[in-house]
């Protein structure tokens, strides 16, 4: 059983920076990738960035590249999402989510445990 609790939401300007944080329970935290995904106002849930625990490989939607960076600390058992360049559209609660797998990084079903979310909030 893995427990995930995100921090870091909150309100900022356009172009501002935020650093969300994934502090997850599991002993065999370095084992599971970890992934970011976020969901708008009457939108989708959608892919924003993951880390393989196999490689520490990375993967970002296209939205975010460039703009997003994705770490983990495996001593800390959590994972970061630093956000720079901050965009309205950018605006929405972010979940972290864990899975033993290193396939199909950007499909939410494929991940079994998720957190509660932190609200995001770019002001134009």
């Amino acid at each position: 059983q893995v427990q995930l609790v995100e921090s870091g939401g909150g309100l900022v300007p356009a172009g501002g920076s935020l650093r969300l944080s994934c502090a997850a329970s599991a002993r065999t935290f370095s084992i599971y990738t970890m992934g970011w995904f976020r969901q708008a106002p009457g939108k989708e849930r959608e892919f924003v960035a993951a880390i393989s625990w196999s490689d520490s490989r990375t993967y970002y939607a296209d939205s975010v590249k460039g703009r997003f960076t994705i770490s983990r600390d495996n001593v800390k058992n959590t994972v970061y999402l630093q956000m720079n360049s901050l965009k309205p559209e950018d605006t929405a609660v972010y979940y972290c989510a864990a899975k033993r797998s290193t396939i199909d990084f950007g499909l939410g079903r494929t991940y079994g445990y998720w957190g509660q979310g932190t609200q995001v909030t770019v002001s134009s």
